[in-house]
């Protein structure tokens, strides 16, 4: 039997969510209660603990399946993409109607008003869900009662079209380990919201994204080809300039797709393990 993956697998060995009876050995078996994310970011860290490590981000709308509260924590998984880990209660709250629109801006405000001079909530992300229930004049107003500028908004289900076009919104966006927004971001988080925006599903951490699509050689390299390592990940633009956040330039950046494998090397984390056709 395979191992289950501890990163999406809502299980440990003395509590495990319903669904996984029969799947996951585990002492007991409680279902899990549905939340959604009130809050432009909710961190996902690794203990309930905010000095722990941050793993994840969850954003403004994603839902999140809680299965045990641990002090001002809850245990649970995102849905969007699987992953496990601890959410502040606070920045949860009862799940709502399902959501209509997403943020299709690279970020964006609500307003308490249907005016910009109303105080504003975010900045909200690029890929943030939200309930819009009905329009005036130029704002969305969304079932909380907040209103965004419409032309920040996407209709569920129109998506863009070029994920390189919508990574490179982030160019100059800060690094920041677990992070999925144009505050700060990884590597990951960067492909993963790129693919997001254009309707395709996408797993957390580079390893797993290293899965997707078909391998083709490297002399093959075009325009959305992922280059990944160990550990690393990034989206070509063209056949040789990748764009990628790491921790070297400790941001997005653009470079030369040979710079990058030969400075990644020679700082001892090896070739790349493979390259990837979406």
């Amino acid at each position: 039997m395979t191992k289950a993956d501890p990163r999406t697998t809502l299980a440990r060995p003395d509590l495990a969510a319903a669904g996984l009876e029969g799947n996951v050995p585990a002492a007991r078996y409680i279902p899990t209660r549905l939340w959604s994310v009130a809050t432009p970011v909710a961190p996902l860290y690794r203990a309930p603990d905010g000095a722990s490590e941050r793993m994840d981000e969850l954003i403004l709308g994603e839902r999140f399946d809680a299965l045990e509260p641990s002090g001002d924590y809850v245990w649970g998984q995102a849905r969007r993409d699987g992953y496990v880990g601890f959410v502040r209660a606070a920045d949860l709250a009862p799940a709502g109607p399902a959501p209509t629109h997403r943020v299709g801006a690279i970020r964006a405000y609500a307003f308490a008003e249907p005016s910009i001079k109303s105080p504003a909530f975010g900045p909200c992300s690029l890929n943030a869900l939200v309930h819009v229930a009905a329009e005036e004049g130029p704002f969305s107003r969304t079932g909380d009662g907040r209103f965004f500028w419409s032309a920040h908004l996407a209709p569920i289900g129109a998506f863009d079209l070029d994920p390189a076009a919508v990574a490179v919104r982030f160019l100059g966006a800060p690094y920041l380990w677990g992070g999925r927004t144009s505050v700060g971001l990884d590597c990951s988080g960067l492909v993963q919201q790129a693919l997001y925006a254009c309707g395709l599903a996408c797993p957390r951490d580079a390893d797993q994204q290293a899965a997707l699509g078909r391998e083709i050689g490297r002399g093959e390299l075009a325009r959305n080809d992922l280059v990944c390592w160990r550990g690393h990940i990034g989206l070509m633009l063209d056949e040789t300039r990748l764009l990628h956040a790491n921790g070297h330039h400790m941001g997005v950046a653009i470079e030369p797709v040979a710079e990058a494998i030969a400075r990644i090397e020679a700082g001892g984390h090896g070739a790349p393990t493979a390259f990837r056709r979406l």
